[in-house]
């Protein structure tokens, strides 16, 4: 899910994070995650409006998410880190389309949710992104003086070369058109439209065909050369109206283009093979088509060994599949030296710049334009691309140079899906004659897993019992005299690790609270593992909040190590005593309910980590301390609750519960607790319970006499 997401922040082209959500989604539906399905959708919308793949650039409304439907959902639910995600994904479009004021707006929704997604990526990005909308919106507040404005221009060009060398190709696009834009206002015309320019090629660059667009409309002026001319390209189609950029080479007196619409047409089509021969046949025409070259070879590392695996000449096209080594038809030491060095060679006038003049195959064709770049696929070099030009000297001009890395980015994406696709048709057939051979062993298998189902199952129905007997007995809960406690906890069909415990000793009464990821066996073992750690530490007369749940991780944590598991549990710790309540530990929202009823949230964010994930938690540990009135009291609760589903996949969410309390609030602990457990119940109805459901309700007594 995050690999996603991050790769859209990294600065990876658009149809690349793109080909990542549809391929992770797949795997997300199949594995029945149906969270981190609906949460990357959010994001995936955000990469296919920037792409101009929605009717409406500003508003996430295609097809992944339509806020339209899914956007009440999220707030009925409060589900922070989705409503985070759509807030934060509305302010990057509006921001990058000029809907300043509702950027602004949307920035400030998403800072009520930020809490939600504290620790990740987006959070920075969304200060970013907010102020840059803010100073857009107040753009005469502090008019840059004279004297600074030679300043101002270097921070921008500092801020650019930043973002190209560092591979932030979005935001490399975005310091280049806020560049022009601050020339403009200067009155400096020609300068922006250096910048303007290269913006509008990074955009292109990026996939953003809907930002480059949007520069067309608002800047057609200062992008006119681009915009005014026509070509055919390697299709063989005539484009009007396309995006175009005419170079006139002088010594050849001859135009190359750059056409955005053609190179998208050509990246669709090189994306759309997945037959190995058929991809390397039409990848070779081309590039050499498209970069105006008379003949060409691609080169692919197969094994340690750089062999041609397709070679144009002319008209002619086949795939040799010979070793580079084994050819007299290319320049090795050229081939050589850009295997090596991993850098891109460029040569426009063999009988000037013949940096290889000993190479037997320069001596003896003396080609007027060379071209040799590594073909480069998640930062690996699989191979390279050779082109040359017989007959014409600056043939492979910047901008040529430009439609090549776009197709070659593409290509390799492609090469490496197409590779893949063979290996498994190889994969079907040898496992067809395999699976035709294991037959009775699957059979044999099927009935083992028979047997092994019934052990689970059992297994399950015995950690079920372990958990409702490790639980405190009404009568333990009763015997504290100054406080009303009820508890209530329902493992679902899989078991996944709630728990909560009462312990009362020497006048301190300690409430916890857990939840252990996942489900199944280790999410139980877990549990009761933890309850055991907490009993003892309590026992001990351990009341110190940080020591408590430092000791409790580090014996959780070697547990862990230990099982060789992933499993984690965040934990509520509530110590009581004297009407005051300290409140520790990370878990949901800790719920202090005033005697009228009013509802007091307390974020548990910042007051532990996670137990298990890292051995050392010493420095996340904080506590909070809560007064307590006669009536008062606190809710603790697993996410079972909120997250509950009816059949509509409608959430239960915060909302609902805190209602149902604050309106039940005068009645006892117990019916207090019971109202909500039968409110949850007809909300989910005939639906499955996919998780455990667990409550916890104090009231402090009236009349309450302290201790002198």
């Amino acid at each position: 899910m995050y690999l996603c997401i991050y790769s859209f922040f990294s600065g990876e082209d658009l149809t690349s994070v793109d080909q990542k959500y549809e391929q992770y989604l797949e795997l997300m539906v199949n594995s029945k995650q149906e969270y981190q399905t609906y949460y990357t959708k959010i994001w995936r919308q955000l990469t296919l409006n920037l792409q101009g793949l929605a009717e409406d650039k500003c508003r996430l409304v295609g097809d992944s998410f339509n806020e339209d439907e899914l956007l009440p959902v999220l707030l009925a639910a409060n589900n922070v880190s989705s409503l985070f995600g759509v807030y934060f994904s509305k302010l990057v479009v509006n921001y990058l389309f000029g809907e300043i004021e509702s950027a602004v707006e949307n920035a400030q929704l998403a800072e009520q949710y930020v809490a939600g997604v504290g620790s990740l990526m987006m959070v920075p990005q969304h200060n970013f992104y907010h102020s840059l909308a803010l100073l857009a919106l107040y753009p005469d507040a502090e008019p840059i003086a004279r004297s600074h404005r030679l300043e101002a221009g270097d921070l921008y060009d500092r801020a650019i070369t930043t973002a190209k060398d560092n591979q932030y190709l979005q935001e490399e696009a975005l310091f280049s058109e806020l560049a022009a834009k601050f020339y403009l206002e200067l009155g400096k015309d020609k300068i922006a439209r250096v910048y303007l320019t290269d913006a509008y090629y990074a955009y292109a660059r990026w996939g953003s065909q809907a930002k480059v667009h949007d520069l067309q409309q608002k800047y057609s002026q200062l992008l006119g050369p681009i915009l005014q001319q026509e070509n055919t390209f390697y299709t063989g189609e005539t484009i009007a109206e396309t995006i175009v950029v005419g170079i006139t080479n002088s010594s050849q007196n001859v135009s190359n283009f750059l056409d955005l619409e053609t190179v998208i047409k050509a990246s669709q089509a090189i994306s759309g093979e997945i037959n190995v021969e058929e991809l390397l046949s039409t990848l070779i025409r081309i590039l050499i088509e498209n970069a105006g070259a008379s003949k060409g070879s691609l080169i692919l590392e197969r094994e340690g060994e750089l062999l041609i695996v397709a070679k144009c000449l002319g008209e002619n096209c086949y795939l040799p599949n010979i070793p580079v080594s084994q050819s007299q038809h290319l320049p090795i030491t050229a081939i050589n030296y850009v295997w090596r060095s991993r850098e891109t060679l460029v040569t426009n006038d063999i009988a000037v710049e013949n940096i290889f003049a000993a190479d037997p195959y320069i001596i003896q064709h003396q080609p007027k334009s060379v071209l040799c770049t590594p073909i480069v696929n998640k930062g690996q070099a699989i191979g390279i691309l050779y082109l040359e030009n017989s007959l014409a000297t600056g043939a492979f001009t910047a901008d040529r140079l430009e439609v090549l890395k776009i197709l070659s980015s593409q290509a390799a994406i492609s090469i490496e899906n197409a590779l893949l696709y063979q290996t498994l048709e190889d994969k079907v057939e040898e496992r067809t004659a395999e699976l035709a051979r294991a037959n009775q062993a699957i059979s044999a298998l099927n009935q083992r897993l028979k047997n092994e189902n019934v052990r689970m199952s059992a297994q399950l129905d015995i950690l079920k019992q372990m958990q409702q007997l490790i639980l405190p007995k009404p009568a333990e809960l009763a015997a504290i005299a100054e406080l009303d406690i009820a508890g209530f906890m329902e493992p679902a069909d899989e078991v996944g690790g709630d728990y909560y415990d009462v312990l009362f000793n020497d006048g301190v009464v300690t409430l916890c609270i857990g939840d252990v990821t996942g489900h199944g066996l280790e999410s139980g073992i877990l549990m009761v593992m933890t309850q055991t750690a907490v009993r003892t530490l309590k026992e001990v007369q351990e009341l110190d909040p940080l020591r408590f749940l430092d000791t409790l991780n580090r014996t959780i944590y070697k547990n862990i190590q230990r099982m060789n598991s992933d499993k984690t549990l965040t934990l509520a710790l509530l110590n009581y005593a004297d009407s005051q309540i300290s409140i520790s530990g990370q878990h949901e929202e800790t719920l202090v309910v005033r005697k009228g009823g009013k509802i007091e949230r307390i974020d548990m964010m910042d007051l532990g980590f996670p137990i298990g994930l890292d051995e050392d938690i010493s420095d996340w540990i904080g506590h909070l301390l809560v007064d307590l009135e006669p009536g008062d009291g606190v809710v603790l609760y697993t996410d079972g609750i909120p997250e509950a589903r009816n059949i509509h996949k409608q959430f239960y969410g915060m909302e609902r519960l805190c209602e149902v309390i604050a309106q039940n609030w005068h009645l006892s602990a117990e019916q207090v607790k019971q109202a909500a457990i039968d409110d949850l119940r007809k909300f989910i109805g005939s639906q499955k319970v996919f998780d455990d459901i667990t409550l916890l309700v104090l009231k402090q007594q009236g009349n309450i006499v302290h201790n002198l």
